[in-house]
């Protein structure tokens, strides 16, 4: 018994196979897919930036550090103390729509980097 069990032992562990790379090499994106993905993303930042840079300043006097959701297309804007009700509000207003979440304070940051 004892010898099967060594003989068993050293088996598995011979067989051990490490596999590395990408979990689904199948779904890898084209550089130009990338390229108009990260362009996409670019404007659309640009665009919740600017609704932002119009209504920081007088929204940082009451509401500094609160969360704002930006819907670009509208220009319309939630604003809460808690994400998740700022969050609600706009899914609400605005189903299935991308939004942008910022903070009200001088940069628009949530969170240290």
């Amino acid at each position: 018994m004892d010898n099967y069990l060594v003989k068993f032992m050293t088996q598995s562990s011979s067989h051990h196979l490490v596999r590395r790379g990408r979990v689904f090499p199948e779904k890898q994106l084209s550089p130009e897919e990338k390229a108009r993905i990260e362009a996409e993303d670019a404007v659309f930042y640009q665009r919740c930036r600017e609704v932002f840079e119009l209504v920081q300043p007088e929204l940082m006097q009451g509401h500094y550090d609160w969360f704002i959701i930006i819907e670009p297309d509208s220009g319309e804007y939630f604003i809460d103390q808690d994400k998740n009700i700022a969050l609600s509000q706009s899914r609400s207003q605005h189903p299935g729509k991308k939004c942008m979440i910022m903070r009200i304070n001088e940069t628009g940051t949530c969170g240290r980097i």
